[in-house]
Protein backbone atom coordinates (compact mmCIF):
# COMPACT_ATOMS: atom_id res chain seq x y z
CA UNK A 1 0.00 0.00 0.00
CA UNK A 2 2.63 2.08 0.31
CA UNK A 3 4.68 1.45 -2.29
CA UNK A 4 1.52 2.33 -3.92
CA UNK A 5 0.77 6.19 -2.92
CA UNK A 6 4.70 6.76 -3.54
CA UNK A 7 4.64 5.36 -7.04
CA UNK A 8 1.01 6.63 -8.60
CA UNK A 9 2.23 9.83 -8.65
CA UNK A 10 5.79 8.59 -10.46
CA UNK A 11 3.54 6.30 -12.94
CA UNK A 12 1.86 9.36 -13.86
CA UNK A 13 2.21 10.55 -17.79
CA UNK A 14 4.88 12.42 -18.37
CA UNK A 15 5.69 14.80 -21.05
CA UNK A 16 9.03 13.54 -23.24
CA UNK A 17 9.24 15.18 -26.04
CA UNK A 18 7.80 19.07 -27.58
CA UNK A 19 8.35 17.26 -31.48
CA UNK A 20 10.63 20.74 -31.96
CA UNK A 21 14.16 20.20 -31.85
CA UNK A 22 16.08 22.06 -29.16
CA UNK A 23 13.18 22.81 -27.35
CA UNK A 24 12.79 21.25 -24.09
CA UNK A 25 9.76 19.84 -22.16
CA UNK A 26 8.32 22.40 -19.55
CA UNK A 27 7.20 19.79 -16.40
CA UNK A 28 4.78 22.30 -15.39
CA UNK A 29 3.95 23.51 -18.53
CA UNK A 30 0.24 24.42 -17.38
CA UNK A 31 0.76 26.60 -14.67
CA UNK A 32 3.43 28.66 -16.74
CA UNK A 33 0.85 28.81 -19.29
CA UNK A 34 -1.33 30.69 -16.83
CA UNK A 35 0.49 32.75 -15.85
CA UNK A 36 1.74 33.96 -19.33
CA UNK A 37 -2.38 34.12 -20.60
CA UNK A 38 -2.60 36.27 -17.23
CA UNK A 39 -0.20 38.43 -17.90
CA UNK A 40 -1.19 38.80 -21.61
CA UNK A 41 -4.26 40.32 -20.58
CA UNK A 42 -3.11 42.79 -18.17
CA UNK A 43 -0.72 44.08 -20.83
CA UNK A 44 -3.46 44.32 -24.02
CA UNK A 45 -5.25 46.78 -21.66
CA UNK A 46 -2.69 49.44 -23.00
CA UNK A 47 -3.99 49.01 -26.53
CA UNK A 48 -7.25 50.98 -27.10
CA UNK A 49 -10.47 49.08 -26.53
CA UNK A 50 -11.61 49.92 -30.34
CA UNK A 51 -8.96 47.92 -31.77
CA UNK A 52 -9.91 45.04 -33.99
CA UNK A 53 -5.93 43.40 -32.68
CA UNK A 54 -6.66 43.55 -29.08
CA UNK A 55 -10.06 42.15 -29.63
CA UNK A 56 -8.98 39.16 -30.82
CA UNK A 57 -6.00 38.46 -28.60
CA UNK A 58 -8.18 39.29 -25.55
CA UNK A 59 -10.92 36.32 -27.53
CA UNK A 60 -8.25 33.54 -27.87
CA UNK A 61 -6.47 34.28 -25.04
CA UNK A 62 -9.18 33.92 -22.37
CA UNK A 63 -10.21 31.10 -23.92
CA UNK A 64 -6.64 29.42 -24.26
CA UNK A 65 -6.64 30.56 -19.97
CA UNK A 66 -10.29 28.92 -19.74
CA UNK A 67 -9.40 25.87 -21.27
CA UNK A 68 -5.73 25.95 -18.73
CA UNK A 69 -7.70 26.44 -16.13
CA UNK A 70 -10.28 23.70 -16.31
CA UNK A 71 -8.41 20.85 -17.26
CA UNK A 72 -5.28 19.71 -15.10
CA UNK A 73 -3.81 17.08 -17.84
CA UNK A 74 -1.27 18.55 -20.82
CA UNK A 75 -2.53 16.11 -23.08
CA UNK A 76 -6.37 17.47 -22.83
CA UNK A 77 -5.07 20.29 -22.74
CA UNK A 78 -2.95 20.45 -26.20
CA UNK A 79 -5.97 18.24 -27.53
CA UNK A 80 -8.92 21.10 -26.73
CA UNK A 81 -6.17 24.02 -27.89
CA UNK A 82 -5.17 22.27 -31.13
CA UNK A 83 -1.33 22.06 -30.17
CA UNK A 84 -0.50 18.94 -32.53
CA UNK A 85 2.76 20.48 -35.04
CA UNK A 86 1.97 18.53 -38.39
CA UNK A 87 3.68 20.32 -40.82
CA UNK A 88 3.70 17.98 -43.28
CA UNK A 89 -0.37 17.29 -42.99
CA UNK A 90 -2.32 18.47 -45.97
CA UNK A 91 -5.83 18.83 -45.91
CA UNK A 92 -7.52 15.94 -48.49
CA UNK A 93 -9.69 18.33 -50.52
CA UNK A 94 -6.52 20.92 -50.82
CA UNK A 95 -6.58 21.53 -54.28
CA UNK A 96 -2.99 23.00 -56.16
CA UNK A 97 -3.68 25.18 -59.19
CA UNK A 98 -1.09 23.96 -61.93
CA UNK A 99 -0.53 26.91 -64.79
CA UNK A 100 1.59 25.40 -67.70
CA UNK A 101 4.38 27.17 -69.78
CA UNK A 102 2.73 28.15 -72.25
CA UNK A 103 -0.92 29.49 -70.51
CA UNK A 104 -1.98 33.07 -70.22
CA UNK A 105 -0.05 35.03 -67.06
CA UNK A 106 -3.50 36.01 -65.18
CA UNK A 107 -3.17 40.30 -65.21
CA UNK A 108 -2.88 40.35 -61.40
CA UNK A 109 0.30 38.50 -61.37
CA UNK A 110 3.44 41.34 -62.27
CA UNK A 111 5.23 39.86 -65.45
CA UNK A 112 9.15 39.39 -64.97
CA UNK A 113 11.13 40.07 -67.98
CA UNK A 114 14.47 39.80 -67.74
CA UNK A 115 16.94 42.47 -69.38
CA UNK A 116 19.44 41.52 -71.88
CA UNK A 117 22.23 39.92 -70.60
CA UNK A 118 25.42 42.20 -70.91
CA UNK A 119 28.17 41.35 -74.14
CA UNK A 120 31.06 40.27 -71.16
CA UNK A 121 29.02 36.99 -70.29
CA UNK A 122 28.32 36.35 -73.85
CA UNK A 123 32.43 36.49 -74.19
CA UNK A 124 32.79 34.96 -70.93
CA UNK A 125 30.93 31.50 -72.35
CA UNK A 126 32.45 31.79 -76.01
CA UNK A 127 36.13 31.65 -73.94
CA UNK A 128 34.82 29.11 -71.45
CA UNK A 129 33.51 26.67 -74.83
CA UNK A 130 36.69 26.98 -76.90
CA UNK A 131 38.96 26.39 -73.87
CA UNK A 132 41.07 22.75 -74.47
CA UNK A 133 39.85 20.53 -71.03
CA UNK A 134 42.54 19.06 -69.39
CA UNK A 135 41.03 16.52 -67.83
CA UNK A 136 42.93 14.34 -65.40
CA UNK A 137 44.42 10.37 -66.05
CA UNK A 138 43.68 8.22 -63.95
CA UNK A 139 46.94 6.26 -62.84
CA UNK A 140 47.58 3.23 -60.62
CA UNK A 141 48.32 5.69 -57.48
CA UNK A 142 51.05 7.61 -57.92
CA UNK A 143 51.65 11.57 -57.04
CA UNK A 144 52.09 12.60 -60.79
CA UNK A 145 49.08 15.05 -61.76
CA UNK A 146 49.70 14.42 -65.33
CA UNK A 147 46.68 14.99 -67.82
CA UNK A 148 45.90 13.64 -71.02
CA UNK A 149 47.41 16.10 -73.03
CA UNK A 150 50.42 15.12 -71.05
CA UNK A 151 50.08 11.72 -71.64
CA UNK A 152 49.67 11.80 -75.51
Amino acid sequence: MFLRRIARPLMAKVKETTGIVGLDVVPNAREVLISLYTKTLKEIQTVPEDEGYRKAVESFTRHRLKVCEEEPDWEIIEKRLGCEWNPWGVDDDYECEVIENDAPVPKHIPLHRPGPLPEEFYKTMEAIASEPVNEPVITDGGDSKSTKQDAA
